[in-house]
């Protein structure tokens, strides 16, 4: 009955520890296409933004609301940093069709998205890339591209929607 008892009160122990490692505002890096599927994605921004002389800034965000999916620009700029709202020059925003939202979802196909972590070049200008899904948890949002052929078929994309909107 000893042993039976100390048994017990280590997996009472050992339990909590290892549901911790497994806490659920935490995830691992996830692989968009595979463990982030098209009808997860609620947001995605990318952003980038530099204290040059003159200052950058542009912004592109695809977002689904209301079963809708939509597209949404906005160009900064202005003699001093950092831009703000009001420094907004050009901005516009686009429905999108259905084969519009998969061709942007095609462009993060096979980019990971991980939790956020700090990072050596957050003061760079970026690009900042955040992808919101269903499942993130909170946490899981910091986006990578699966390559720079990726990207700039991303970037190709922006520019031919920004100009349609």
């Amino acid at each position: 009955m000893k042993k039976l008892t100390a048994i017990l009160l280590c997996l009472a122990a050992v339990l909590p520890l290892a549901a911790c490692g497994a806490a659920p505002s935490v995830l691992g890096p996830q692989t968009v296409g595979t463990d982030v599927k098209i009808e997860d994605v609620t947001d995605f921004y990318y952003t980038v933004d530099s204290s040059t002389d003159p200052p950058d800034f542009q912004r592109y965000r695809f977002y689904a609301e209301d079963g809708a999916y939509w597209f949404y620009h906005e160009t900064r700029a202005g003699d001093h940093w950092p831009l703000t709202e009001a420094d907004i020059t050009v901005s516009g925003a686009l429905k999108l069709s259905p084969d519009q939202w998969a061709a942007f979802f095609d462009c993060l196909t096979g980019g990971t998205v991980r939790n956020r972590q700090e990072s050596a070049d957050s003061g760079g200008r970026g690009p900042w890339l955040y992808l919101y899904w269903t499942g993130d948890r909170g946490t899981c949002q910091e986006f990578s591209f699966a390559s720079r052929d990726a990207e700039a078929a991303f970037e190709d994309l922006c520019l031919t929607l920004k100009n349609a909107a």
